[in-house]
């Protein structure tokens, strides 16, 4: 090389190349490559590709390039002809490589050198002037009508008046149409805000979750929908048709740990993320939550079975939750205490834990995941979720609107399965905490699993809530308040209320309960007047039955049988009416178990105080309720009876989200509940710092004292030297 280029070489400005690094997946690492590429002035293609394996980097020359010629002789002809070919453009030797291993993508640069100077504006790039494949196919449409070009070109900038191709360039896509050529190359590396190609790409190309059929349910890795790579799946059931509305696959092991990997990188940034921001992220979530309520509404009652109504008011209960979340920075205030020693001051501040999980049953699959990750989220965490495999599309939908409304990449993460994905992120190291929802053998698996490694849990489990009635209670307010709860959701919800005690007796009452049941319209829950849909599976509605006829065998009273209904146009569902049993003793096994059914048990007790005694001895605490118009018998239920949420004349004693869930004894496991305060100081760790800001004197021994405030008396007593 001359002098001359070699100090047009050192005046080139220098390219860099991407840094290295490890990435969730082959797209997000040509992602990363191609958006620094493009920061630093040139542009990114793939020159070699084994899908699941390697990926090689290359990088498209189009640009600026340096006069490599050297001085001839043109007189000369043969000197003419070398001029000619040492003019030609020779490849660039950059080159990234992308490799899988252990399930991540690692990057390294083989070659970080270019041979170019580097693009002043990305649309001096030829990439910038092709066309999409939406395009393509209307130019083919507008040439076959007689348009010219120029014509083309005109109406084709309408639609996109950024474009940037010229008549050329309609002249060889023409071309290509005649010889039968409509593909389109795409530049996936390329910036989308820079590439028009790839935005048009991906509004014409659905990702191939969407275009199986049925559908399958896809995980949320790093900020991205991806299909699994697993084979094995599970089938979603609608439970009134038993038509398969979806499949979900079991993840696999790479994936998960793909997916704590990016909650796990992901962390820090959004830990030092100002919590202002955090909830100005909320408060977009909770509007995109209203705007697309009937979609979810319609996806639960889909998937679960419950009904429309109850559908709309999960996701209201849920939405709660994400508004409290909103105005969550004052409840992360620390505490301050100035002067504790001469000098010294100590405070306390709030700080994030980490990387966190939730695990729940299909009960309620919108407003538990929304117990969970949006307060998990804005104290400051990043999140794993496990939803169920039964009814998993309303944990995605919520997860995509989370991502619209701007949380950033790998904070919230979604993975699919069953036992073999709860126990890897019970046995994960770098998960910091769980919050677990589900059946009592499951929750007390996952919090002696989780806590044997360490991690912080909270596990709401298994109820049998109760509803004392008074002989003075309101008739028709109680009578309406037992349906509703008793047989709402089709009883599979935490705080059903499946067990009535009748103070005085049932004679009363019998008649009119088992009037108001049988009014209730058994239908799939899409229809307008349904007031009870199925059950979610096949396998709970033999379970229900089992032990609706195993409480009949025993001696309890069938008043009320919805075993052999039939409902028209769903005759296949898995539908069960109201059922109701008198006569239950607590050592039955209808009583004893979580039955999760439309099956309301009805006992007598002779006092109030026999009334508590039932319910304090039954194992679970979740929530019971009394229904009476005595205020001294209201105030002695609420004092001794043993659970965690008393009602006093309403049938459901849910907290609002500003106030902690409560439950007790087996029906819960952990030190810190969901929501209000608790759910806080569950999702956060207290660190405390002492300070001090004054000049030491080298002879001042108490400046190596322990702080407290007697240390100047302490002090003064040292002898002096």
């Amino acid at each position: 090389m001359d002098i001359q280029s070699t100090t047009e070489l050192n005046e080139a400005p220098q390219m860099l190349p991407p840094p290295p690094g490890t990435f969730v997946d082959r797209e997000e690492l040509i992602e990363h490559v191609g958006d620094f590429a493009v920061s630093q002035g040139y542009v990114v293609t793939i020159k070699q590709s084994k899908r699941d394996r390697v990926v090689v980097l290359g990088c498209d020359r189009g640009g600026v390039y340096r006069n490599r010629r050297k001085p001839v002789d043109e007189s000369i002809a043969e000197n003419s002809r070398n001029r000619k070919t040492g003019s030609r453009l020779t490849n660039c030797p950059f080159e990234a490589l992308g490799k899988k291993e252990d399930g991540l993508w690692i990057l390294s640069i083989k070659n970080g050198t270019h041979n170019h100077e580097p693009l002043k504006d990305i649309s001096e790039h030829p990439s910038a002037r092709r066309f999409s494949e939406s395009e393509v196919f209307l130019i083919k449409e507008m040439t076959e009508a007689g348009l010219k070009p120029r014509q083309i070109l005109k109406r084709l900038r309408q639609s996109n008046p950024e474009l940037l191709s010229t008549p050329k360039h309609v002249y060889n896509v023409k071309a290509k149409l005649r010889q039968g050529n409509v593909s389109v190359r795409n530049f996936k590396s390329l910036r989308p805000q820079k590439s028009a190609v790839r935005n048009n790409y991906q509004s014409v190309v659905e990702p191939s979750w969407r275009q199986r059929n049925p559908p399958r349910v896809p995980n949320l890795i790093g900020g991205r929908f991806v299909d699994s790579q697993s084979f094995a799946s599970m089938d979603v059931i609608n439970p009134a048709t038993l038509l398969v509305v979806s499949e979900v696959p079991l993840t696999t092991n790479e994936e998960y740990r793909a997916a704590v990997f990016a909650a796990k990188r992901a962390f820090p940034s959004w830990r030092n993320t100002p919590v202002a921001i955090r909830q100005r992220t909320m408060f977009k979530f909770q509007e995109l939550i209203r705007r697309d309520m009937g979609k979810l509404a319609m996806n639960i009652t889909t998937e679960h079975g419950k009904t429309l109504k109850d559908a709309y008011n999960e996701v209201l209960c849920g939405l709660e939750v994400v508004e409290h979340a909103c105005g969550l920075a004052t409840l992360q205030i620390g505490e301050f205490i100035s002067n504790v020693s001469n000098g010294v001051d100590s405070y306390s501040i709030r700080e994030p834990l980490g990387v966190c999980a939730g695990i729940y049953s299909f009960d309620f699959p919108a407003m538990i995941p929304l117990w969970m990750f949006p307060i998990a989220v804005t104290c400051g965490n990043t999140f794993i979720l496990k939803p169920s495999e039964k009814d998993p599309g309303a944990a995605v939908m919520l997860a995509e609107l989370a991502v619209e409304a701007g949380l950033p990449c790998g904070v919230l993460n979604i993975v699919h399965g069953t036992n073999d994905i709860v126990n890897a992120i019970c046995d994960d190291e770098d998960i910091k905490a769980i919050s677990f929802v589900g059946p009592n053998a499951a929750g007390a698996y996952v919090y002696a699993r989780a806590s044997a490694k360490g991690k912080r849990i909270q596990s709401n489990t298994g109820a049998k809530n109760h509803a004392v009635v008074m002989p003075d209670a309101s008739l028709d307010a109680t009578l309406t308040a037992l349906v509703a709860a008793g047989f709402g959701g089709a009883g599979q919800k935490c705080m059903a209320l499946s067990t009535v005690v009748f103070v005085g007796g049932l004679t009363p009452w019998e008649d009119k309960l088992v009037e108001r049941a049988k009014a209730l319209k058994v239908t799939a829950g899409t229809e307008p007047d349904a007031d009870l849909g199925p059950v979610i599976s096949k396998q709970a509605k033999e379970r229900i039955h089992r032990l609706i006829e195993a409480g009949f065998e025993s001696g309890a009273k069938l008043l009320l049988d919805g075993r052999n209904i039939m409902v028209h146009g769903y005759e296949h569902g898995n539908f069960i009416g109201a059922t109701i049993l008198s006569d239950v003793t607590d050592n039955r096994e209808c009583y004893k178990e979580e039955i999760s059914g439309p099956v309301l048990l009805c006992i007598q007790a002779d006092s109030i105080d026999e009334a508590i005694n039932i319910v304090n001895r039954n194992k679970y605490g979740n929530g019971a309720s009394i229904f009476t118009t005595s205020g001294v018998a209201a105030r002695k239920f609420q004092t001794e009876v043993e659970v965690g949420q008393v009602g006093i004349n309403v049938p459901i004693s849910v907290v609002p989200p500003f106030s902690s869930l409560t439950s007790t004894k087996s029906s819960f496991a952990g030190d810190l509940n969901f929501d209000g305060k608790a759910g806080i100081q569950f999702y956060t760790k207290v660190k405390s710092v002492t300070q001090q800001w004054k000049d030491l004197l080298s002879n001042d021994l108490t400046s190596l004292q322990f702080p407290c405030s007697n240390s100047d008396e302490a002090s003064m007593q040292l002898p002096s030297s």
